[in-house]
């Protein structure tokens, strides 16, 4: 009992409802480990109680971090305040753009009347108001709060204030004092100008004529531009373009990154970059390219797999010959301001790259004077690696260049949102953030997921996760960063496993995902960060919330708008007997697709080839007649309710005509956003993941191909005649023709 007290008390699960019948105990032993990775020890029953009446007499007047919505009540913590509490908010500087001016923000105090009626406004002789003065009531409008923010539903003394992170600081008449992160968020997250449609694509495997092997930022814009006026498209989707953990070879998935704060420079299109016309020797140039061209024809024609490294190879040695062309005077000022937004976070990363080239990429087996990225010894390497954190801070730079004008392209094409990056869950535990920020991430543990209906044995990701009560003590900043860096160059946002931001299932280092537990996280401050950089971005989020989710999650998503993800063959009315949802029963605030990354295509599907690759690996835990009946049964189920729509005029037996129908069907449903699966449009059979495969399946480096497998590149997929009758059927009769540059509202 104690146990489960004190595991209550730090968010961690000591049992969970796999279904609404079902419950299970987790093992003690893993509550104990988790909360040694929490800092509480609990080794022992001595060791339980003890650490109960520290926690249980800990007495806070304020959680570390507090949230208060823009027109909503006021939290408990700050609606609960002893009358006459003494409350002065504090815009921290870094939030506060007259702070970047030179014009320090002034502080907002008040006092607490919560148990007295409203009195008028009345303030010391020769105060003005944010003078750090207390009033004994909120003045009718106050000079730092935004028109939005005002709410007849908070206390007559609360003046709101302005969107942003603040340090809040009360002080109650019986002299206690508490200070605490404030997170001033906006209600909801912006919302899609219109419905569209767009597609989604793993930028990788899109090759074109001028590729280094790989798609890349060039590939990007181009296919932004020509999606956007051509089509009338309002956005693209791509896989997450975190920075990898270097190496050979190199995990090629993008959901295990070094770092998803800083972007890949591999997705650099280098001829781009203005320096590179500046190039002195252009023989080694000239080599390199045709080196690239050798490696693009080697996928395209010979049928090689993407070698990612091979690639990074090569744009490594050019990038090297760029970099030592002199910026301009404009270009040296634009870097310069980059450095100085990015400030610590750029340094300690470009850091990591350059001790990772001299000791290896795990920066568990460096130096163990290195191992810190505060240590002595490790700002001594950083003078001496002084070039090389240069280099690495150079490529940070050149690729969010080449991000912003990826998205320039997709909102001078007219699209109204443009790219959507992704967010990965975590990142790789050897990788650049758990090395700068390893107070942040909670030691031995991995993310992963519960035993479930499709998995018996649960999953283990291999991701260390963020600690939630480092997250909330140091008022989300980590979360923050990453968030504003993603979003600065983006017109949407996809969070993978959102449900993520309100628990994570831990799997204790040593242990099977089956011995693993929740632990909640703050969704209330996760959300409230979420909305507020979002907002700053005038961006578009989408929360990837597929497969089981707790109850409430979409509601509290959607309530703040975030949209969900609804894939086509997963909606069903599972409450009316399990028969195909009908388009008009699919909920609105979501991004709607046939498939994804980690599903077959719609060609596979149709045609039952999904079942077919996965009984050659091994992996069918049935016979493949029993496999392919029942995948043929729920097939035939979803055909059936599209031709008794009339959205198969074709009838039976035409693959290209189904493809269409399913995408009609998406167009019928009230979704916001309607995804095509850019590989779909070709007929591409073959997936890009194969969840359960390792080295059996060439995951994560196949290129885009037709239905023989042949790769196609970018050219040939726009000049497609299947793309374009599959697009018929999407194309807007009015192509969205906003002014170049306009930004949604």
């Amino acid at each position: 009992m104690g146990l489960s007290r004190l595991a209550a008390l730090h968010g961690v699960a000591t049992s969970y409802s796999p279904s609404p019948d079902v419950t299970v105990s987790v093992p003690d032993d893993t509550v104990i480990a988790v909360l040694a990775a929490l800092g509480v020890d609990a080794g022992t029953p001595a060791d339980v109680r003890k650490c109960l009446v520290a926690a249980e007499s800990r007495s806070r007047l304020l959680p570390p971090t507090v949230v208060v919505w823009a027109g909503e009540p006021l939290p408990p913590a700050l609606a609960g305040l002893p009358p006459g509490s003494t409350v002065t908010v504090e815009p921290e500087p870094a939030e506060t753009p007259g702070h970047l001016a030179g014009r320090p923000p002034a502080p907002l105090s008040m006092r607490s009347r919560a148990a007295a009626p409203a009195a008028p406004v009345t303030r010391p002789p020769g105060t003005a108001p944010g003078s750090g003065t207390s009033a004994s009531a909120a003045p009718a409008a106050s000079p730092l709060a935004a028109p939005d923010t005002a709410t007849a539903s908070a206390p007559a003394w609360w003046i709101p204030p302005p969107h942003g992170v603040h340090r809040i600081h009360v002080r109650t008449p019986d002299h206690r004092r508490a200070t605490a992160t404030l997170i001033a968020a906006p209600a909801r997250v912006p919302q899609p100008p219109e419905r569209s449609h767009g597609f989604l694509v793993q930028l990788y495997s899109l090759l074109s004529a001028r590729s280094w092997g790989m798609g890349d930022l060039g590939d990007l814009a181009d296919l932004a531009g020509w999606a956007g006026r051509t089509l009338g498209s309002g956005f693209v989707q791509v896989n997450p373009l975190h920075a990898a953990v270097p190496g050979r070879p190199t995990d090629p998935s993008p959901y295990r990154p070094s770092s998803r704060r800083f972007p890949d420079p591999v997705h650099l299109h280098v001829e781009s970059i203005p320096e590179y016309g500046h190039v002195r020797d252009r023989a080694t140039l000239d080599d390199l390219r045709q080196d690239a061209a050798a490696l693009s024809e080697a996928v395209l024609n010979k049928g090689a797999l993407i070698d990612r490294d091979a690639v990074w190879e090569l744009k490594r040695q050019a990038l090297e010959l760029v970099v030592e062309v002199p910026l301009t005077p404009g270009r040296r000022a634009a870097y310069c301001d980059f450095l100085a937004e990015q400030g610590q976070a750029l340094e300690d990363h470009a850091l990591w790259c350059a001790l990772a080239e001299v000791h290896g990429p795990d920066w568990h087996t460096w130096p163990e004077a290195l191992r810190d990225p505060r240590s002595p010894g490790t700002a001594r390497a950083r003078a001496e690696l002084l070039d090389r954190v240069d280099f690495h801070c150079r490529l940070a730079w050149l690729t969010a260049t080449q991000l912003a004008a990826a998205q320039r392209s997709a909102e001078d094409a007219g699209m109204g949102i443009g790219i959507v990056h992704d967010l990965a869950v975590g990142v790789h535990p050897a990788g650049a953030d758990t090395w700068a920020q390893q107070d942040a991430f909670a030691p031995s543990m991995s993310v992963g997921a519960p035993p479930d209906a499709f998995n018996a044995r649960g999953q283990d990701w291999g991701l260390p996760p963020w600690r939630p009560d480092v997250l909330a003590a140091t008022g989300y900043a980590a979360y923050r960063g990453l968030l504003r860096g993603l979003l600065a160059r983006a017109g949407a946002l996809r969070i993978d496993h959102v449900m993520g931001l309100f628990r994570l299932w831990w799997v204790p280092e040593g242990r099977p995902p089956t011995d693993g537990t929740y632990v909640s996280y703050d969704a209330e401050a996760m959300l409230a960060v979420l909305a507020l950089e979002a907002h700053r971005a005038g961006a578009v989020v989408v929360g990837e919330d597929l497969g089981t989710v707790e109850p409430g999650v979409r509601e509290a998503l959607a309530r703040r708008g975030v949209l969900g993800t609804s894939v086509l063959w997963f909606e069903r009315d599972w409450e009316g007997g399990g028969r195909p949802l009908a388009p008009e029963k699919w909920r609105r605030d979501c991004l709607a697709t046939a498939t994804t990354h980690d599903l077959p295509s719609t060609a596979a599907r149709l045609t039952g080839d999904h079942v077919t690759l996965r009984h050659r690996l091994g992996l069918l835990t049935r016979s493949l007649e029993e496999e392919l009946t029942e995948d043929a049964t729920d097939t035939a189920e979803w055909l059936a309710l599209l031709a008794r729509l009339r959205m198969l005029p074709e009838g039976d037996g035409d693959e290209e005509a189904a493809v269409r129908a399913v995408h009609r069907f998406l167009l019928r449903t009230p979704a916001r956003m309607t995804g095509v699966w850019l590989p779909d449009t070709v007929g591409d059979r073959r997936p890009q993941n194969l969840p359960g495969t390792w080295d059996q399946y060439p995951n994560w480096r196949l290129p885009i191909a037709d239905p023989e497998g042949h790769p196609v590149t970018l050219e040939e997929i726009t000049a497609s005649p299947r793309l374009h009758a599959l697009m018929e059927v999407l194309r807007p009769r009015k192509p969205h023709t906003a002014p170049p540059g306009e930004r949604r509202p």
